[in-house]
Order: C-alpha cells, then sequence, then structure tokens
C-alpha cells in the first residue's frame, strides 16, 4: 500500500465511496463521521501554512531591492495575469455553470443539511457584507483573534505585513525570525503531507455518505466541472498567455511552447512548481533568454505567480456554492478574486497545496469546507494541469522582461 500514489488512492477511494453509497443507500452516512474528521484536520493546517508561507513569500521580495526594475515587472506581471486568471474562472463558471442541472430536491436538501450544520455561515452568506465593509475588515484590530476564528483575509493581509517588514529590517536581524518562519513553514506542509494521507478514507465516507442520499446524479456534475476548468486553464494557456509572449515577449507562440515542452513535461507528470524550476530554466537557455532574468523569475513565480491554481480556485468555488445552491453576488466573486491573488503569494509550490488553499476560499465565502471532498477525486488530474500552466506563466514572464530590459539597454546605449 506505502507504494501506490496517493492521487491513486483518493481515486480508489472515489469509487469505492459510490460503490458503498449505492450499495448501502442512506445508511451510508453513518460513516460521514470519518469525512468530517477529515474536513477538519484541513481546517487545522489552513492558517498556519497561510501565514509562514505566505510571510516567506513576501519577505522574498526583498530581492526587488538588488534587482530593481526587474522585480517590479516581475511582481506587476505576476499579479495582473493571477487577477486575469480568476476572473476566466469565473466566468466560465458563471457561464458553464458545471454545478447546475442537479435535481432540485437533492439541491434543497444539500442545502438544508448545510443550514443544519453552519448556521453562523448561512446567515453570513444571506447577508453578505459590502464590498467596502470587506476591505475595511481585511485590516485586523486583534491579529490572534483573527487567527483563533480564521478570518482568512485578516491573516492575509497580517502576513503580508510581516513579511513585508521582514524586508525593511537588517538582514541580520532578520535572518533569525526567516530560520524560524522557513523551519515552521516546512512543519506545516509536511503536517498537509500527513492529512493528505488521510484524504483517500475522508473521501470514501464523504462521497459514500452523498452518493447514499441523492445517488448518481451529482456524478455527473463532476465531470462538468472537471472539463469547464480544463477548458479554462487550456484557454489561459494557449490565448492568453500566447497573446502576450506574441506581443509582449516578441517571441512566435509555436516557438515558445515547443522550446518549453519538456517543462511542460515536468510540471504535468511531477504536479511541483518547484521541481520543475530546473528543467524551466534550462529551457529558457535553449530560447535565449538571459540567465540573469530568467533565474530570478521562474523561482520567484514558482512562489508568489499560480495563474493555474487561481483559475481552479474559482471554478472550484463557483461549482461547489452552485452545487449547494448558494448564490455569489458579485461582492463574493470580487472578494474570490481578491483571496485568490493574495492565496497566490504564499501557495507552496507543491502537489496538493492548491486545494489547502481552496479551503481558505470556501471558509471566506461562507460555502461549506464539505464541498472539497466532491472535488478531490479529479483533483490529481486538475492538479497537473493547473501546474502546467502555473510554469507556463512563469517561463511566459520571462521572455516578457528579457525582451523589456533587453530595449531600455539598447535605448540607454543608443542615448
Amino acid at each position: 500500500m506505502k507504494k501506490i500514489p496517493l492521487h491513486t488512492k483518493i481515486f480508489v477511494g472515489l469509487f469505492l465511496g459510490v460503490v458503498v453509497g449505492l450499495v448501502f443507500g442512506p445508511e451510508a452516512r453513518k460513516i460521514e463521521f470519518v469525512g468530517t474528521i477529515f474536513i477538519r484536520l484541513i481546517t487545522m493546517v489552513v492558517v498556519p501554512l497561510v501565514f509562514f508561507s505566505l510571510s516567506l513569500g513576501t519577505a522574498s521580495l526583498g530581492d526587488i531591492k538588488k534587482l530593481g526594475r526587474v522585480g517590479l515587472k516581475a511582481f506587476l506581471y505576476f499579479t495582473l495575469t493571477t487577477a486575469l486568471a480568476i476572473t476566466i474562472g469565473l466566468l466560465a463558471a458563471n457561464f458553464f455553470k458545471p454545478g447546475s442541472g442537479l435535481n432540485e430536491e437533492v439541491k434543497q436538501e444539500l442545502f438544508k443539511n448545510y443550514q443544519q450544520a453552519a448556521q453562523t455561515r448561512i446567515q453570513a452568506v444571506q447577508e453578505r457584507p459590502s464590498l467596502l465593509s470587506v476591505l475595511v475588515n481585511i485590516v485586523p484590530t486583534n491579529p490572534i483573534k483573527a487567527m483563533a476564528e480564521g478570518e482568512m483575509l485578516q491573516v492575509i493581509f497580517l502576513a503580508l505585513i510581516f513579511g513585508l517588514c521582514l524586508t525593511l529590517i537588517s538582514a541580520e536581524k532578520a535572518r533569525p525570525v526567516l530560520n524560524f518562519f522557513e523551519g515552521a513553514n516546512e512543519t506545516v506542509l509536511q503536517a498537509v503531507n500527513l492529512v493528505m494521507k488521510f484524504a483517500p478514507y475522508g473521501v470514501l465516507a464523504l462521497l459514500a455518505s452523498i452518493i447514499g442520499q441523492f445517488g448518481l446524479g451529482i456524478l455527473v456534475t463532476l465531470l462538468k466541472y472537471a472539463l469547464v476548468t480544463i477548458l479554462g486553464l487550456a484557454f489561459h494557456a494557449l490565448v492568453v498567455d500566447g497573446f502576450l509572449i506574441k506581443f509582449l515577449g516578441g517571441m512566435n507562440p509555436a516557438r515558445f511552447f515547443k522550446g518549453t515542452s519538456e517543462a511542460m513535461l515536468i510540471a504535468f507528470s511531477t504536479s511541483s512548481s518547484n521541481a520543475t524550476i530546473p528543467v524551466a530554466l534550462e529551457s529558457l537557455d535553449g530560447l535565449k533568454v538571459k540567465r540573469e532574468y530568467s533565474s530570478f523569475v521562474v523561482p520567484l513565480g514558482a512562489t508568489i505567480n499560480m495563474d493555474g491554481t487561481a483559475l481552479y480556485q474559482g471554478v472550484a468555488a463557483v461549482f461547489i456554492a452552485q452545487i449547494y445552491g448558494i448564490p455569489l453576488s458579485l461582492g463574493a466573486q470580487a472578494t474570490i478574486v481578491l483571496m485568490a491573488i493574495l492565496a497566490s503569494i504564499g501557495t507552496a509550490g507543491v502537489p496538493g497545496a492548491g486545494m489547502i488553499m481552496l479551503a481558505m476560499v470556501l471558509k471566506q465565502i461562507g460555502v461549506p469546507l464539505e464541498g472539497v471532498a466532491l472535488i478531490l477525486g479529479v483533483d490529481r488530474l486538475l492538479d497537473m494541469c493547473r501546474t502546467t500552466v502555473n510554469m507556463i506563466g512563469n517561463m511566459a514572464a520571462s521572455v516578457i522582461i528579457h525582451r523589456s530590459e533587453e530595449k531600455n539597454k539598447s535605448v540607454l546605449a543608443s542615448e
């Protein structure tokens, strides 16, 4: 069993959950507590993961002082493309409505169960604050309370401020704190790995309960969700990144995709941005992108640029809300955009981290975390796809910044 990959175990859990749900019907709810424990474990690691990883990600931007213009361009480019990716994800989910089509009685039952389990969050959904109120409330009055109550936007704000301050103090004083944060972050990532080992059993229990109550109809919507996500990722990589490579990078997109194909295969097979960095740098060398740019942009992008992950979070959040029949206002979807941008800075470049970040987004907008179980069965495939899009974005940024900086050098030389 130890040799079986985790994603295979999760798929087996998905299959067995369907079988148990069909065989035992409503009686399958008796094992739902196993899934509830899994959801609680996910919730347990979200706050420390976000705080430590996001603080470190922000502190790493201290390199901007050394590279000045290059760092600023990279950061602005990453922020804009991430915002664009999450917007594409939201538009795709709202247009194709992958979570719709369920029997209305099923939706009402799901929503009723959700109401009984989380009345306070339902009230937050029905009486959602304005976007202005959300922006004001990002600033915590009590940081410890924000962490204890899982107010994720406030935790993110606190982590950003903390990371920024670490770049402003002397390196000598910051180093002990950074060493502690790096150790704490590695510890939390190990905790994530342990939690994910429990995922196959959590998925089995939660899906058995859902299938036992509502039948196979809900699996059709899961297939729609996977297809919409892949369609959105393909559009962003081929159309958006292709356009930017052509007109900002001055490179033929076909040449770019051919030259970086090996890096894309590594990203797809490992689902790890960090593991792909060495191959990505070699691929960019072959495209004549100077190392002085790529060696800064690609590692930085692996930390703070997650276009594919942001797009996936948008589709997944809307999908789960549609499954539960929970309407998401324009303000709520704007909150998703904001959180996806901020969360992408702290999303670890390792397999499965995007799913943990999704739990954070769902919690903030009042959508039940139990919905995560619905998408875990196909998450491995989607993780491979979104990691590939993440790395395409990082390599595209290197091409674009290389061209921009070389043009600046030419202008300065001519003067």
